[in-house]
């Protein structure tokens, strides 16, 4: 694609982030707007604008395009990522939730097995502009069932009212702040330095906005997160286990194919074929945790163990290498897959359960969201600073690199180079020395990852067992629930 469009280094990279950096910025905007404006009117909103940016994306004929698209994307996926959630606790009672939340991971698991491998073949088989076109018939779906059939208790304000009642400083603070805090994130070691200070300034003041935004929230009538959705150690102990849970999931999603690739030579299509095992064991242990806490009614154990088999399971993976067999990848990602999918949908039913009130639980819901997904950035920061600064040292102990691949020489450059590394004509020991630079430099990555499992494993011990058994229903009921 950046060579299609004769994009820049700096096109490329903000290509590849835009997307995430908007779901993180809008979700708990989302969240808020709902609560206020009703569901239906953010939801759509969220629908339009996917659309949009799918189709720019799809007929880019330029890198800033490209950008602008993924990132119109990003401002309705990230809607549509946390209002899903939210809509189900709207749809449901506390004690039959647990229920909902399982069936809910139907169409996640399929969009998980399918989407890298669909993707990977667009890439590899088709035009990368397939990878917006393939959105639009998923839409022109959804959103006449949700038009049809999304009824919704609605809220009886009039529109002005419901404008005047919206927290606009608070999302404004947040937004700022986000932004600000996501950046430097995201381009820490890839484009500039940690001690630059075009890292150092924007981070620095994004925690200011967002420190002055937790600090605001006490005085508007209906804030963008409430203090209070965070007034028991339950809460703040989930809170932290959804950050630390999102900082291994997205940093194992971005760095697990790019060690196929790199290690173990593979093409992106039989990267995203090989990482099927943990995305399957993700999504049907999502499902069978849910399920699990359905029928026992608790949900302590579950979450430790959770812990407990994702701090074995990155930690396992740490001692892969290029003669790593198909039985020790397979079993090392389900290790770790069980854990992913437990944490996944568990601690959602727990943010719910300790909300305050029963009209608080879809903010709980979509607060723990946004936490995991900045939980996420964080990782993927992490594991790009480590893996730089390891691969560094590796490579320097490669005696000789010819011309082919001394780009390698700048640790900046060696992941975007893992896609040529296997047509590259080297002798077998050269490239097995590369090949080792890389495994040695993704290591430090898994290593990091097991580390913030742990801590998130003994986060988790200060949770408390709360009740289930609630049959109280929001102000946003679906209006067949009674019928």
């Amino acid at each position: 694609m950046t060579i299609e469009l004769k994009g820049t280094t700096i096109e490329a990279f903000w290509a590849s982030i835009s997307f995430m950096l908007a779901v993180a910025v809008v979700q708990p905007i989302y969240v808020t707007t709902s609560d206020v404006l009703g569901r239906r009117i953010p939801l759509f909103a969220g629908l339009t604008l996917f659309s949009i940016g799918a189709v720019a994306f799809a007929l880019a004929r330029t890198m800033k395009i490209v950008i602008v698209g993924r990132i119109l994307q990003g401002l309705g996926g990230g809607g549509l990522d946390v209002l899903s959630e939210v809509i189900v606790t709207d749809m449901t009672n506390l004690k039959e939730r647990p229920l909902w939340i399982a069936l809910l991971t139907i169409p996640m698991a399929i969009g998980s097995i399918l989407g890298p491998t669909i993707g990977a073949l667009f890439s590899e088989y088709a035009s990368w502009r397939w990878l917006g076109w393939y959105n639009l018939p998923i839409i022109a779906v959804a959103a006449p069932c949700a038009y049809f059939f999304l009824k919704l208790k609605s809220i009886e304000d009039s529109l002005g009212t419901k404008l005047k009642n919206l927290d606009w400083m608070g999302m404004a603070l947040f937004a700022t702040g986000a932004v600000l805090l996501a950046l430097p994130l995201s381009w820490a070691s890839a484009i500039y330095p940690w001690s630059s200070w075009r890292t150092l300034v924007p981070l620095v003041s994004g925690i200011a906005f967002l420190l002055g935004f937790a600090m605001w929230e006490k005085y508007p009538a209906q804030p963008c997160i409430p203090h209070r959705i965070c007034g028991n150690i339950t809460a703040k102990v989930t809170l932290a286990g959804g950050f630390v849970h999102g900082a291994v999931l997205y940093g194992v999603l971005l760095y697990l194919p790019l060690f196929f690739q790199a290690v173990f030579r593979e093409t992106p299509l039989q990267a995203a074929v090989s990482l099927l095992p943990i995305c399957v064991f993700v999504v049907v242990l999502s499902g069978v945790a849910a399920l699990a806490v359905e029928q026992t009614r608790s949900y302590r154990w579950t979450i430790w163990l959770g812990w407990v088999l994702l701090a074995i399971g990155v930690g396992l993976i740490s001692l892969w290498n290029r003669k790593t067999s198909l039985a020790i990848s397979v079993g090392f990602q389900i290790i770790a897959g069980i854990g992913l999918g437990t944490l996944f949908t568990v601690p959602t039913i727990v943010m719910q359960a300790s909300a305050p009130t029963v009209d608080d639980q879809g903010l709980a819901a979509g607060t723990l969201v946004s936490f995991r997904l900045f939980g996420g950035l964080v990782g993927m920061a992490c594991g790009a600073t480590a893996f730089t600064s390891t691969f560094g040292r590796a490579i320097a102990r490669v005696e000789y690199l010819p011309e082919s691949v001394a780009v390698l020489r700048d640790p900046a450059m060696a992941v975007g180079f893992i896609p040529h590394l296997r047509h590259a004509s080297l002798p077998d020991d050269l490239l097995d020395a590369i090949t080792d630079a890389y495994a040695g430099s993704l290591r430090s990555i898994w290593w990091i990852l097991a580390g913030f499992a742990a801590v998130g494993a003994l986060v988790s011990l200060g949770m408390k067992e709360l009740s289930l058994e609630s049959e109280e229903v929001s102000r946003q009921v679906w209006e067949g629930k009674n019928e």
